[in-house]
């Protein structure tokens, strides 16, 4: 019996299954048989990655669990159920087998490189990189053993209430290291063997660093800068995605009146510091304060850059751009435009500095003690794409090609986008399958990080097309205009042979054509607004009739082989999240 809301409308006109509609399922068939094909060659029936389990910032921990990214997405959109038992098995093995795993010269990981189901002590960039797939899991199936048990536990690690883990000051409202974790904050300088990892032996001989060291010096000397990490970051925003997880479960506030009060910390620092987010802040709750002074400073922050050691070249590494997962995190909680104002500012601040050189109009990409640096011909527009997206304001469309690609073809521009997207996709699959097959390595030559170029799970197209969203990374939540369910198989997901075209995205409307492209059986869809139902519909219309709305979801039913247009108002960003299924609110 599908799921009947007050508003359920009959799409009963015949429509001849777009391109676009067939390869979009095609698409999602082919990359679950890839993905089932890539998890039986590097996975074992327990879910352990066969691999030499290492602690480090190049094959570590993160990039075990990281090698199955975009699966729980695929399995949103409707892909095979073994995308969900693949995704449940590795998780629970992966926290087996890095909770087995112990380091012999890294101190804080010789009694496991987990404790309590999470990373011991790391960065961001690495903690957020293997949450990537459990920070989704709340969107398969919320209900899953041990998953609330988990989100509180991760959450009320970074709550300053947990004994083993004072990663949180919340008199001074801020995490309190860039390295933290369930054993709580390092507060001394890091080494390079904490970010490198046990010492290894034939590197270049029996291994294939992606990182290129030819051997463990190297891989030390990579990391011999990464030594100030005393004092909070902005990357350390990220876990702002635990309290929204829990929120989302349990509706309980104390998650999301943390969330919000580190995001809105950050928000008055970048606001004090000239509308420029600062990389350090000092233990007392200074900007700059564990580093001179200097809001430019610190490991990962906007004076970065440091030298490759096998070729000498420098490289920048400025990872201030991850806080604004946590700005997209408030604006989720609290609907509050001024996390994205923030960030736009700070576009147009920077861009302020451009300055010509040689000829050219450049822009400045990194700040020191000279001031701004390492100067490009293209304006700096990190999370421009996400400003615009998150307020749907014409004036943030000027940062970003309106003419090609996605926003080219939500503007009218580029017609040809569906296919040729979709298309790309599969030629991708196609490619890394091959890589795949083509692997030297075996499980005894094979770091973690190994199979992470082989992933086959390209969802990035299906994403922008069937629910007008971005693709997820970094542990970071879906930001989706729409989200679907089938009410018959009671899953989230689109019924499959049903296809949907999100054709134009407006502030308090949308217009997406659904087709069902099974001319012998009808299809019931329930389209909910947002990926947790944090937009409301207010109307809809299709064929010039109009249909009241005042609800988080809508059910459609599609006769065989019917589709059409809907041009769907709603208010965005006016309920609480939740991992709820409308059937279950």
């Amino acid at each position: 019996m599908p799921y009947l809301n007050p508003q359920y409308v009959e799409v009963d006109a015949p429509m001849a299954p777009p391109a676009w509609a067939v390869m979009q399922w095609e698409l999602l068939r082919a990359q679950s048989r890839a993905c089932r094909q890539f998890f039986e060659h590097y996975f074992d029936d327990r879910g352990y990655l066969e691999c030499i389990p290492r602690w480090g910032g190049n094959d570590g921990p993160d990039d075990a669990i990281e090698n199955l990214v975009h699966w729980p997405v695929l399995y949103v959109l409707g892909g095979d159920e073994n995308l969900r038992d693949m995704c449940d098995l590795a998780w629970e093995g992966h926290l087996k087998q890095y909770t087995e795993a112990k380091t012999t010269e890294v101190p804080f990981a010789r009694d496991g490189m987990y404790y309590r189901e999470f990373p011991v002590m790391f960065d961001w960039v690495h903690n957020g990189e293997g949450l990537t797939t459990f920070n989704l899991h709340g969107l398969m199936n919320p209900r899953e053993k041990n998953f609330e048990k988990r989100v509180r536990r991760y959450a009320g690690f970074y709550m300053g209430d947990d004994p083993q883990a004072p990663n949180y000051d919340p008199e001074h409202k801020i995490i309190r290291s860039l390295f933290n974790g369930s054993r709580g904050p390092m507060l001394r300088k890091a080494t390079a063997l904490d970010w490198a990892g046990d010492p290894l032996d034939e590197v270049q001989e029996r291994f294939i660093p992606l990182h290129g060291e030819r051997n463990f010096e190297e891989m030390l000397a990579h990391f011999k800068d990464y030594t100030d990490v005393i004092g909070d970051h902005p990357q350390n925003l990220v876990a702002t995605s635990l309290g929204l997880n829990a929120y989302a479960l349990t509706g309980e506030s104390q998650y999301k009146e943390w969330a919000l009060e580190y995001a809105e910390a950050w928000r008055q620092r970048t606001l004090q510091n000239g509308g420029i987010i600062p990389t350090n802040i000092g233990l007392d709750g200074t900007i700059g304060g564990a580093c001179d002074g200097k809001w430019y400073g610190g490991c990962y922050g906007w004076a970065f850059t440091v030298e490759v050691p096998q070729t000498g070249a420098m490289a920048s590494r400025n990872t201030h751009h991850l806080g604004l997962s946590g700005f997209g995190n408030a604006l989720l909680l609290s609907g509050q435009q001024e996390y994205v104002d923030v960030w736009r500012q700070m576009i147009d601040t920077i861009n302020s500095h451009g300055k010509e050189i040689d000829g050219q109009m450049m822009y400045p990409y990194m700040h020191g003690d000279e001031g701004w640096y390492e100067y490009r011909p293209h304006p700096y527009a990190q999370g421009a794409l996400e400003v615009y997206y998150w307020s749907m304001e014409r004036d943030d469309l000027k940062r970003l090609d309106a003419q090609n690609g996605w926003i080219g073809f939500l503007e009218g521009q580029a017609p040809s986008y569906p296919e040729a997207a979709l298309q790309a996709d599969f030629s991708r699959v196609r490619a890394q399958m091959e890589k795949v097959r083509t692997d030297p390595t075996t499980p005894d030559t094979r770091l973690s990080d190994n199979p992470n170029p082989f992933n086959p799970a390209t969802p990035g197209a299906l994403v922008q097309q069937m629910v007008g969203g971005l693709t997820p990374r970094h542990g970071c939540p879906l930001h989706a205009r729409v989200r679907y369910f089938d009410p018959v198989a009671g899953r989230p997901g689109m019924p499959e042979g049903v296809g949907a075209l999100v054709e134009k995205l407006e502030a308090d409307s949308m217009t997406v054509t659904l087709v069902n492209t099974d001319p012998t059986a009808s299809r019931d869809v329930v389209i909910q607004a947002g990926a947790y139902a944090e937009h409301q519909f207010t109307g809809v219309r299709i064929d010039g009739r109009e249909t009241a709305i005042g609800d988080t979801s809508l059910g459609v039913h599609l006769a065989p082989g019917a589709g059409a247009t809907l041009e769907i108002d709603m208010e965005r960003y006016v309920n609480a999240p939740t991992f709820a299924s409308p059937w279950d609110r």
